[in-house]
């Protein structure tokens, strides 16, 4: 059974997170990818550990948990963009590549002949995607960027975390990089639309992407609020602007969510909790009642919900139709029957470590269904595999690729 990218082809130039949870994207449609990486070092997050995978004696491997997260599905191989035989080696595999992906600094690969302009003149229908913190244009485009710093100069961390009167306030970042990831999806989308217009014009061209434009623009109804209200929202802990109740409780005996749409889902959580005249109290009846009267309302939900265990909340909302859950630890997550009826947990067989323990794509498609055929690749575990079979060279010629570097990892 084809994928739905078979047959396209990604050069991916791109490291750490928000490229390379693009290409992932892509491989998991059945992209071919041709991860390229530094000869001996590799991208920097195989070295953000521990923990570290471990090879079939229980030994670490030089790959960390991190760099597995982003880089399934790919082929690895290494070469030395510096010198002048790993860029003509870029341009030959660019010559027959559909897409390539980048995420240097902004006009860094000029220098080396591997910008839009240069490999546009190889292959005039190549997509080209540079991912950068801020853009190929404006005064700061030549800053790097990082998932942290976008967090807070987005506005994100201005409406993340407890108020700043409250023990614990002041802004928190996301658990996760969310800009970085953000990106790649967003990358993986104007790819995406890119390859659909080239089908239909045959024309090729450049995709500008930026984390910080990402994360503005993921801001959403808190860019809304602002923009339609004049007030720059704040950080309001657990609880939401526009909806109430629409956070966390803690329970008799641990921590809940309720997520209240309505009014009826309102009266029908206050019934549930034996106090059922707030539904139906005139400070508290319509959505825009209680978000006025939001200093009242809440500390009384919050000594209504002491009152019974999570497990008790859980099973009775459940049962009134009121949306809720349980805040969990990933090993809780992992356990839950409903991640694993969705097969939300792959494994796929490394050569030097048996089966690598994965996360599946969540599109679930149902005539093309994703297929897991290649774990995060060794670095440089399909140099000698690509070189040879797409560019036809021989072993001097993939030595000097790699700027000389005789790695075993180079000629395998």
């Amino acid at each position: 059974m084809k994928s739905i990218l078979s047959g396209i082809r990604i050069l991916d130039l791109s490291r750490v997170l928000a490229g390379p949870w693009c290409t992932q994207n892509l491989a998991d449609l059945g992209a071919e990818v041709i991860k390229v990486e530094r000869p001996g070092a590799g991208d920097d997050t195989r070295t953000w550990g521990p923990p570290f995978l471990k090879d079939r004696d229980g030994a670490e491997t030089q790959d960390a948990a991190y760099y597995l997260a982003a880089n399934r599905g790919k082929k690895s191989i290494t070469v030395d963009l510096s010198c002048a035989a790993g860029q003509e080696t870029i341009r030959e595999l660019a010559r027959i590549s559909d897409v390539v992906v980048e995420n240097y600094k902004a006009g860094q690969l000029r220098k080396y002949g591997l910008d839009y302009e240069s490999l546009k003149a190889v292959n005039p229908k190549l997509i080209y995607c540079s991912v950068t913190g801020f853009g190929q244009t404006g005064p700061w485009s030549h800053r790097p960027g990082y998932d942290f710093i976008i967090q807070g100069m987005s506005g994100l961390m201005s409406v993340t975390g407890e108020r700043d009167d409250l023990p614990g306030g002041g802004p928190q970042k996301v658990g996760v990089a969310v800009c970085d990831l953000n990106t790649g999806m967003y990358a993986t989308q104007g790819i995406l639309a890119a390859l659909f217009h080239r089908e239909r014009t045959g024309e090729g061209q450049y995709i500008d992407v930026a984390l910080l434009d990402v994360q503005v623009a993921m801001m959403a109804n808190m860019n809304l609020n602002y923009l339609t209200g004049g007030t720059p929202p704040g950080r309001m802990g657990n609880a939401h602007p526009n909806v109430i109740p629409y956070q966390t409780f803690k329970t008799a005996d641990g921590w809940i969510i309720v997520a209240t749409g309505n009014d009826e889902q309102f009266r029908r959580f206050c019934k549930v909790g034996g106090r059922a005249e707030l539904g139906t109290d005139p400070l508290f009846l319509r959505m825009q009642d209680r978000i006025r009267n939001r200093q009242a309302l809440i500390p009384l939900l919050v000594e209504m919900v002491k009152t019974k265990t999570m497990a008790q909340w859980i099973a009775e909302l459940e049962a009134a139709g009121v949306p809720c859950g349980p805040i969990n630890t990933l090993d809780q997550t992992f356990e839950n029957p409903q991640v694993i009826a969705r097969n939300m947990r792959i494994d796929l067989e490394r050569d030097d470590s048996g089966p690598i323990k994965l996360v599946a794509n969540p599109v679930k498609y149902s005539a093309t269904p994703i297929q897991y055929e290649l774990p995060p690749p060794r670095l440089g575990q399909h140099t000698k595999q690509v070189l040879e079979q797409l560019l036809d060279y021989d072993a001097d010629r993939i030595l000097a690729a790699n700027g000389g570097n005789a790695d075993p990892n180079t000629r395998r």
